[in-house]
């Protein structure tokens, strides 16, 4: 029986990444925030953590198979670097 990554594994290796890069802490709030579903803080636990099949359909497509791949850390901060790219060229794009 095959399980689907939850948003949480990988999840301390990514922040110990991203502790170390001061620089991508804006972005990674501006990201965090665009990925929680609405009303995250009416359900328990009152965390924004993504909705499980946005969560698995992110993970299908960044590394294949059925979605039950963890979070690779480097992967983490490669994208916040491209939004923080982004983000300088225009601030609205990450909006």
């Amino acid at each position: 029986m095959s399980r689907t990554a939850s948003p949480l594994e990988g999840l301390g290796a990514a922040a110990r990444a991203l502790a170390r890069r001061p620089r991508l802490w804006p972005v990674a709030i501006v990201v965090a925030v665009r990925l929680a579903p609405r009303g995250w803080w009416r359900r328990w636990p009152p965390a924004p953590w993504p909705d499980a099949g946005y969560w698995r359909f992110r993970m299908e497509t960044a590394y294949g198979g059925r979605g039950d791949a963890p979070l690779a850390p480097d992967d983490v901060v490669e994208f916040l670097e491209w939004c923080r790219q982004r983000w300088r060229r225009s601030p609205r794009s990450l909006r």
